[in-house]
């Protein structure tokens, strides 16, 4: 390296924690792993990405989805069924081009987040189309109807796309938190958000189609075609001990749901547990009530709330001060 080569280098500005993954070619700059924040957005783009796969499968591309999407708004208001089923019309008269231009757009989405240079564009990218799926493709996830239940997906995860691209939004100025979720709004906010998510998953449990006699074993058995044995078998086996126990089993599941609502308040060895804790019950509803989002019997646009939970759950995990105070997106 030449004298005026070593004096430019050594004029350039210090690359900052987490700004540059990769070393140019040619620089002594090592990479560098990613940081807390960084990891979640990884995991995000890799659902994402997922998304994208799911949606190039060959039914997608035929008139059953545009079916789904339009069973979707059943249940609602007017004005937010209305809406969807124009969506699904749409669909119905052009199913390649619009299912390939929905692919197409997940895959950006998640190979968005995934390039550091691009990650907020693709971030308030990903929360514009999440909303507008959460409407026009899921009528809310439900929410205004009847029969909405975490156990098969309520809120809608779709929705939780755009919930953690927010709470893992890379700001300029991060307000000073212990966990990942608190850095961008705070985290009196960021544990609201918490609160009113678990919290409205308690309060679905005990609607009056989920806590019936046979409404949780129904919900679980029918979801046994077209999945592989092993997980058909779960779902049997699943569905037997809730036969006849609804009422007990969705007052129990609230009741846990609304601890793992308001133990994220609790000091940092007890938020922990909460966290744990609901990685467990989002892991245990992903199996049982979900099938992995169905993406084994080929049924699948996304992975259902699963894993979304988890992947939220975890930016609430209480960080080591030192850690908390490398957070930098």
């Amino acid at each position: 390296m030449t004298s005026q080569a070593a004096a430019a280098q050594d004029a350039a500005p210090a690359q900052h924690h987490g700004d540059a993954p990769w070393a140019q070619p040619g620089s002594d700059t090592a990479w560098e792993a990613p940081d807390a924040r960084r990891w979640l957005q990884l995991g995000l783009a890799v659902i994402w990405v997922l998304d994208g796969v799911l949606q190039y499968q060959s039914a997608m591309f035929t008139r059953a989805f545009s079916q789904m999407l339009a069973h979707g708004g059943s249940g609602n208001p007017a004005v937010i069924a209305g809406p969807a089923q124009w969506a699904a019309r749409l669909i119905e008269h052009y199913p390649m081009s619009t299912n390939a231009a929905f692919a197409t757009i997940q895959l950006a989405l998640g190979l968005g987040i995934a390039w550091r240079s691009t990650v907020r564009i693709a971030l308030a990218a990903s929360v514009v189309w999440s909303v507008a799926v959460w409407w026009l493709g899921e009528g809310l996830g439900g929410v205004l109807t009847s029969s909405a239940s975490p156990v098969t997906g309520a809120p809608g995860a779709v929705i939780l796309y755009a919930l953690l691209a927010v709470l893992l939004w890379p700001a300029a100025r991060d307000h000073p938190a212990s966990f990942v979720a608190g850095r961008p709004l705070g985290a009196g906010a960021a544990r609201g958000a918490w609160l009113l998510l678990w919290g409205s998953l308690a309060y679905f449990t005990v609607l009056a189609a989920n806590r019936s006699a046979q409404g949780l074993h129904d919900t679980v058995a029918g979801m046994t075609a077209g999945e592989p044995g092993w997980l058909a078998s779960v779902n049997r086996g699943a569905a037997g001990l809730l036969a006849h126990r609804g009422l007990p089993a969705a007052v129990m599941l609230a009741v846990l749901l609304a601890g793992i609502a308001a133990g994220i308040f609790l000091p940092a060895t007890a938020a922990r547990v909460t966290v744990m804790l609901a990685v467990a019950v989002a892991l245990v509803i992903w199996v049982v009530g979900q099938d992995l989002g169905a993406i084994l019997a080929g049924q699948a646009t996304d992975v259902n709330s699963g894993p979304l939970l988890v992947l939220l759950a975890l930016a609430f995990w209480p960080l080591s001060a030192a850690r908390a105070e490398g957070v930098q997106g």
